[in-house]
């Protein structure tokens, strides 16, 4: 372990220094490598789909975990606009001259080394490493062992490019010991690595976060919540709420808890079950919501869930600031909506909930740093420190100051 972590501490020096032209190039080439190699990336992800059936894994698992040829064409598609984003690394931030002539630069720099631990999406693999690339830092990549195979040729695919360019395969790697022995180990090298990114369940973020001696920025659970307010459009709302729960249910941005403004609630909940029947959504609903629609009672315990799988949450409540005192409960700080025609009490629950992405009437699972604009994300973090929500190339990067004299000495 010490000495691949070292190997990858020098790599990290010569991607630091990569000019913004050589780094489009090879992200292009990886793209095109990821697309001539899916027969490989298939076969491979095959062997992973028999394990997660012969483990009896969920179906939504199941569904995080498939690649075929769209996904891998959307994995390509990701490296290319990556490559076409604007340069993270060299950005003068701040500028400015003090009294003694002192010209001081604020300056972008990458952060160095950075561990990702995730489960479940082979994806990940070439989107944390074409931005951790891009943003001229190592990535090592420590997936779940239910995506084994596919994460070991994807990497492997990404390293050939580098490979043909002279470079250490070290910049894109996979954490030689997977183990968790291996991840405890990694998580307290900090005279090699500088950032470890953990996603994946709370096992994991608690593991990571309680013994790791480098720094941590955590990518905690999604448990999402939507609001229908008593001045919302019906007809939008339900869009929307379908939308966030059953587009995909196994991921992080799907709503996991649905409130309902009780001036409407005798109205909408019949609506709302005959929604997500044809879906055959499970609802788990409050008193107040049993007393209208027929569903299995909601504990305590279901409204403290992420359940990344076909099952709701409703609760009945007394207009927007019950709703916002529910959501800063039991809410995970990821992404919270509101569903409303009234401008003040849309800005309200914005301003009173302490959530990374706060959406007026639009489905939650826009959480995602491609539609935001970032090609792709690392991530989606829950930290208020050093970021917040999905994390782009420019996350990716710390900064120091350049300071320019002409002789000056201190008094």
């Amino acid at each position: 372990m010490e000495s691949f972590l070292e190997r990858a501490k020098a790599a990290s020096r010569e991607v630091a220094t990569l000019k913004p032209g050589v780094k489009r190039e090879i992200l292009e080439e990886m793209a095109e490598a990821l697309e001539h190699g899916s027969d490989r990336i298939i076969e491979a992800n095959q062997l992973d789909l028999d394990y997660a059936k012969t483990h009896q894994l969920s179906s939504a698992l199941i569904d995080r975990l498939l690649l075929d040829e769209k996904r891998i064409s959307a994995m390509a598609k990701s490296l290319r606009e990556i490559a076409q984003l604007k340069e993270p690394v060299g950005r003068v931030l701040e500028g400015w001259v003090v009294d003694n002539g002192l010209r001081i630069e604020k300056v972008s720099v990458p952060i160095g080394v950075i561990g990702i631990i995730y489960e479940s999406r082979p994806n990940v693999t070439s989107d944390a490493a074409g931005l951790c690339f891009k943003s001229g830092n190592v990535a090592i990549l420590k997936g779940g062992k239910e995506a084994e195979h596919s994460n070991r040729i994807i990497a492997t695919l990404l390293q050939e490019v580098l490979e043909r360019h002279n470079l250490p395969k070290e910049i894109i790697a996979l954490l030689p010991d997977s183990s968790r022995e291996g991840v405890a180990k990694l998580i307290v090298m900090d005279q090699y690595v500088d950032l470890i990114i953990p996603r994946g369940g709370e096992g994991l973020i608690r593991f990571v976060s309680q013994n790791a001696t480098v720094s941590v920025v955590k990518h905690d659970k999604g448990l999402c919540h939507t609001y229908i307010d008593r001045d919302a459009d019906i007809e939008k709302a339900l869009k929307i709420i379908e939308n966030a729960k059953c587009r995909r249910v196994g991921i992080c941005n799907a709503m996991e808890t649905l409130l309902v403004d009780r001036a409407i609630a005798k109205e909408l909940l019949p609506k709302i079950q005959a929604l997500f029947a044809p879906h055959q959504t499970e609802l788990r609903g409050d008193e107040e919501t049993r007393e209208v629609i027929d569903v299995a009672q909601a504990t305590e315990e279901d409204f403290d869930t992420e359940y990344l799988d076909n099952i709701l949450s409703l609760k009945v409540v007394d207009g927007v600031d019950e709703a916002i005192a529910h959501i800063n409960r039991y809410g995970s700080g990821h992404s919270e909506a509101i569903i409303t025609e009234n401008y003040t009490t849309g800005e309200r629950f914005m301003d009173g909930i302490d959530a990374a992405c706060l959406y007026i009437n639009a489905s939650t699972q826009f959480t995602d740093g491609g539609e935001f604009g970032f090609g792709a994300e690392v991530g989606i973090s829950t930290n208020k420190l050093h970021s917040r929500g999905p994390m782009g190339i420019n996350d990716l990067t710390t900064y120091k100051y350049k300071i320019y004299g002409d002789g000056q000495i201190r008094s």
